[in-house]
């Protein structure tokens, strides 16, 4: 099935787009796997959680859009990975920045927010972190999965293409010149409204010693590919997988090949495969449409 991206209004030459509800969030520190963690937590504790885990080299504040909506109806916790945004760097990047480490963060920090059961809404990284629990650790308590624009193996020019810039990251004299370099390197996320590439500048930036302003993770977490170079290749983990599971494939991805999409309504869960169009890797879940689609996909 394919997903349209938003109608454009003739008027402005932009999507038109409902905005989203805004709902009141927290920020929380946490100790998990004796490292410190952001998170950001959206709606009330006694409604239903969902997980969401952002990609490589983002935070959990990338899901602020549409954990303000999910906020209506749900417990949203967005965390912010070992060495980005708010939380703590790995103090051995070597066994730290890797998919079993980010598992033992989240188990933790599952229990820190007393939770049993959620749905878990993952995008690249944190998708590839969803099939590994959902597999194991968390086969019995991961009902519904949504898989963000990454399979069970990766394509390796995308890799090569998302290590050049996240490996070695430049640094900039204002945040204005740093919000074009995003709106440059995360072009294929598709439409982003003015205010949300503000807030991603917002959300992503740190200053050197000298005062200049670069992001805000440790470039040393692109190391994961050294050291763990098996790290995504997960079919045998995506076989085991018994939740709902749903993925979601930028029409122009790099990183998720079609075929490999379609070998995933084959095999293991049969996820149900919506393909955002006018979208590369990854699509941002900031609009009606593919909000909508989540929406309906946790409540079936």
């Amino acid at each position: 099935m394919t997903l349209e991206e938003p109608s454009v209004s003739a008027a402005s030459g932009r999507p038109e787009q409902t905005p989203a509800t805004e709902a009141d969030c927290t920020s929380h520190f946490v100790t998990c796997a004796d490292r410190e963690i952001h998170v950001t937590l959206w709606g009330e504790h006694h409604r239903p959680t969902i997980v969401m885990w952002h990609g490589l080299a983002r935070t959990g504040r990338d899901f602020d859009t549409i954990a303000a909506r999910l906020a209506r109806r749900y417990r949203v916790i967005c965390p912010d990975t070992l060495g980005r945004g708010l939380s703590q760097w790995a103090n051995d990047p070597k066994v730290e920045y890797s998919l079993d480490f980010y598992a033992q963060i989240a188990l933790e920090l599952l229990d820190v927010f007393e939770v049993r059961r959620m749905r878990w809404v993952g995008t690249s990284m944190g998708g590839a972190l969803g099939i590994r629990l959902a597999a194991d650790a968390l086969t019995e308590r991961i009902t519904h999965l949504v898989i963000n624009d990454i399979g069970p193996e990766l394509a390796p020019s995308a890799v090569d293409r998302i290590l050049n810039y996240a490996g070695s990251p430049p640094d900039f004299a204002s945040v204005g010149e740093f919000e074009e370099y995003l709106r440059t390197v995360y072009v294929p996320f598709g439409y982003l409204t003015d205010a949300e590439w503000q807030r991603m500048a917002e959300t992503s930036f740190r200053r050197r010693d000298n005062g200049r302003i670069t992001v805000h993770y440790d470039p040393r977490m692109v190391e994961q590919f050294t050291h763990h170079p098996e790290d995504y290749d997960q079919w045998d983990s995506y076989d085991r997988i018994v939740a709902k599971t749903m993925v979601l494939r930028g029409s122009e991805s790099d990183l998720l090949l079609p075929h490999w999409a379609e070998e995933m309504t084959r095999r293991g869960p049969k996820c149900r495969l919506e393909v955002v169009e006018r979208c590369g890797h990854a699509p941002p879940l900031n609009n009606d449409a593919q909000i909508g689609l989540i929406e309906e996909f946790f409540e079936s």
